[in-house]
């Protein structure tokens, strides 16, 4: 008998940090959803490339837009029955727009912790009951294709370039050139 008082006393505290914990999850993830645009924003501004931030701001706007076009167009109820806005999850569009910015501009360095990021945001999303997977990979894609179309890789601001060559009369050099 007090086995299963106990085990039923576990079972019941369990079910209270579980519901606490969704509710702690959807609030991180309201905050989440924008570290890796903000990095990105920051790499930009102490690289000093202008044209990075901007096409940052594109990326992330145009899947903003583009979600919220789609969730008053397709009015797909949410899993937790609130409102009829899940598809497709914005708050995965924006962190996988960040992520993805942070990768075709910057590279893998910079692009790991933000994919982490942007992974634990959707998951979730879906954790939280605010999405389900296809409104998570939906959001994800959408933010991850506009960054793709918007951003362009970052020349580094010293492009050294060392070019070894030989001549018609035997001789050989080194050319060496950088921008400043």
């Amino acid at each position: 008998m007090g086995a299963r008082l106990t085990f039923f006393m576990l079972l019941c505290c369990c079910g209270t940090l579980f519901a606490q914990s969704r509710k702690v999850v959807e609030a991180s993830t309201d905050v989440a959803m924008f570290v890796p645009s903000v990095a990105g924003a920051a790499v930009a501004v102490v690289e000093k490339d202008y044209k990075g931030f901007w096409q940052l701001v594109g990326s992330g706007a145009t899947s903003v837009a583009t979600a919220y076009a789609l969730k008053y167009t397709v009015k797909k109820e949410r899993p937790d029955g609130s409102d009829l806005h899940s598809f497709p999850s914005n708050h995965a569009g924006v962190a996988f727009a960040g992520a993805t910015f942070l990768l075709r501009r910057y590279g893998w360095k910079y692009a790991v912790p933000a994919y982490a990021v942007a992974g634990y945001v959707a998951w979730g999303r879906v954790y939280a009951r605010r999405h389900d997977a296809w409104d998570v990979l939906a959001g994800a894609a959408l933010g991850t294709g506009c960054a793709a179309l918007l951003t362009t890789p970052f020349v580094r601001k010293y492009n050294i370039s060392v070019v070894p060559y030989a001549t018609q009369h035997g001789g050989a050099g080194v050319h060496l050139s950088a921008t400043f």
